[in-house]
């Protein structure tokens, strides 16, 4: 018998999501909605699972989880990259860790979403329509201002394309961004000081890393625009999550845009939630029906194929399989 877990499925829409059905008789799938942050807690719900299929980085699998799974051979991650697993001790367990394919551009979407939200002040505006007040805020337009994209791999270059297509002036910083990636997109190559000293609206596009954890601190926020505002759509810990909270609250910049945090789910007294000048949203910016279709689908096609013995999409080659 193989017993299945998918994991954080907030939604209740995992089962809609594939024709689970098609899985051998004796396999059994149970789906959890609840995120659970307690470790204990979730090796003891975890530990008679020979199959965990996990969204995104919901939930982190450190070796001192792994350790205590011992029931568990195939590991699935929606993506085919995950920070929060740690491969190379799946690898000594022999478990098989699998990842799917994705789509890059709902959150590149999720992003100008973000940025008009904050330019025109959607937020405050609907709740006052439904108030029953009317045109309570004065927004700003995009026209002519100033877009820094840091980082310009393949989210970064579709949200710099719309910024010219707005009439915004594009440019762009990361590590190891060349003129020839810049000119390629038409933005223009900066420092990191002078992205941050120009630009209107800071938004981020790279990849959760030593490199760039903490990558924007007090000291980068303090050096933007009192006028200007944050989106990070990335990961949370690239930006300094207090420093960020100060410098709201303190006016150095002018608001936040933020699909992304230190912690997931948002802790219920987290000063974000209270902090005017910022849109907030609950890391969606991945979570449409056409993506949750390939993650599903593929998590699927990926536990029938271990079953079979021949993993696909495997993201590590575990040294003995359990």
């Amino acid at each position: 018998m193989t017993k299945i877990a998918i994991l954080d499925d907030y939604q209740n829409v995992a089962l809609e999501m594939a024709d689970w059905r098609s899985l051998p008789s004796d396999a059994t799938v149970d789906v959890f909605a609840e995120h659970v942050f307690d470790e204990d807690r979730l090796a003891a719900r975890l530990g008679a699972y020979g199959v965990i299929v996990a969204m995104r980085e919901r939930t982190p699998f450190p070796r001192s989880l792994l350790e205590h799974l011992p029931e568990l051979g195939l590991l699935v991650t929606t993506g085919m990259r995950n920070a929060s697993i740690d491969v190379d001790a799946a690898t000594e367990l022999g478990i098989t860790v699998c990842g799917t394919e994705g789509l890059g551009y709902p959150t590149a979407e999720l992003t100008w979403g973000l940025i008009l939200a904050i330019a025109r002040r959607v937020p405050e505006e609907d709740k006052a329509t439904r108030e029953g007040r009317w045109q309570v805020t004065l927004g700003e337009g995009l026209n002519g201002k100033v877009l820094g994209v840091i980082g310009l791999g393949r989210l970064g270059s579709q949200v710099a394309m719309v910024g010219k297509a707005f009439g915004m002036e594009v440019i762009a910083w990361s590590q190891n961004l060349t003129r020839e990636r810049t000119d390629e997109i038409g933005a223009t190559l900066v420092s990191k000081e002078d992205l941050l000293a120009r630009s209107d609206y800071v938004t981020i596009h790279l990849v959760l890393s030593d490199r760039t954890r903490g990558l924007l601190g007090a000291s980068e926020l303090n050096s933007m625009k009192p006028t200007a505002y944050l989106i990070n759509t990335s990961r949370g810990p690239i930006v300094d999550e207090a420093a960020l909270v100060e410098a709201v609250q303190t006016g150095k910049i002018a608001g936040a845009g933020l699909d992304v945090f230190d912690q997931e789910p948002l802790a219920a007294n987290h000063p974000l939630r209270d902090l005017e000048n910022t849109v907030i949203t609950p890391h969606m910016g991945y979570v449409t029906s056409e993506t949750y279709a390939i993650f599903y689908g593929h998590a699927l096609e990926n536990i029938q194929a271990f079953l079979a013995g021949a993993p696909i999409r495997t993201i590590n080659q575990p040294r003995a399989a359990r």
